[in-house]
């Protein structure tokens, strides 16, 4: 039986289980799998790039890690519990449960640039300069995260019409989130095979190629940067326009409180002002020094 069937790109996935293995009666979901290997290619990407691009001492990243990995994952969780619904008839230790999912994206950075902030002040080390080799492996490590989302059947988008290349159909009885599934997804189901599926877009998939893009450019510019902080200000303003405009397509949006205004748009808008801010300052200051006479 087909799990997940791209229609208009002849791709059809069976048997895609979200529980990768078991420890005896111990499940491990892909989600976890996909979250660590994230953390350890960001990890390794951060300390192969620092002494072949920048000089710095690989070590350092590593020493990093030990911090920033359970900081980022305590964040992560933080940040979706305090803008999620609590599920109902769940006790405490739903807190700690997060292999089959619950780790919000920017909860993560909140949490690994407070860290780094910490980490670069103790160690008497340029916070801009480290966070511009770091923030390469934090966008590898968040495209490769993004497919936890695609095996736990959650992060899409509204309903996508026959006409949308990159259609995904979703059998309705595996969605991760009941709450995420809309009326208008449901007046267009499909019966197949006396299964039923929703048609989305497949929005993790659309963050995952950008981001990858985004890696990609990076690390071509990266020698021709013209001051510390540069990349990392081009990861918050590209980073930030990129979410804003795909959250307006979840169905998964956490909101502030009661209101119907998604905190995604406004971590995203301070993003975007922030790397601004960061570029327009470091390229005056660049600027100007060219034009002064040698």
């Amino acid at each position: 039986m087909a799990d997940i069937i791209f229609p208009n790109l002849g791709i059809t996935i069976e048997n895609l289980h979200r529980v990768a293995f078991s420890i005896g009666n111990f499940d491990i979901y892909w989600y976890a799998v996909f979250v660590m290997v994230g953390i350890a290619a960001g990890v390794f990407f951060g300390a192969h790039f620092a002494p072949k691009k920048t000089g710095q001492n690989p070590e350092i990243y590593f020493d990093f890690a030990i911090w920033v990995i359970p900081a980022a994952i305590v964040g992560g969780r933080l940040f979706y519990l305090i803008f999620s619904p609590w599920p109902a008839g769940v006790g405490f230790f739903h807190i700690f449960n997060i292999r089959s999912g619950g780790i919000a994206i920017f909860g993560v950075i909140i949490a690994a640039l407070a860290t780094a902030i910490i980490f670069c002040w103790r160690k008497k080390i340029s916070f801009f300069n480290f966070a511009d080799t770091a923030v390469v492996g934090l966008i590898i490590g968040h495209v490769i995260g993004r497919f936890g989302n695609f095996t736990n059947r959650e992060a899409f988008g509204g309903f996508a019409s026959d006409s949308a290349p990159f259609a995904m159909q979703i059998r309705l009885d595996q969605v991760h989130n009941a709450r995420t599934v809309t009326d208008e997804m449901l007046s267009n189901q499909i019966i197949q095979g006396g299964l039923t599926y929703i048609q989305v877009h497949p929005v993790f998939f659309y963050e995952a190629a950008i981001n990858l893009a985004l890696f990609i450019f990076l690390n071509i510019y990266r020698k021709h940067k013209k001051f510390d902080g540069e990349l990392i200000a081009i990861y918050f303003l590209s980073y930030g326009i990129t979410r804003f405009f795909l959250e307006t397509m979840r169905t998964d949006q956490l909101h502030i409180g009661g209101t119907n205004i998604a905190i995604a748009h406004i971590i995203s808008a301070i993003l975007v002002g922030v790397g601004g801010a960061i570029l327009a300052r470091g390229y005056i200051r660049y600027f100007k020094n060219r034009k002064k006479p040698a």
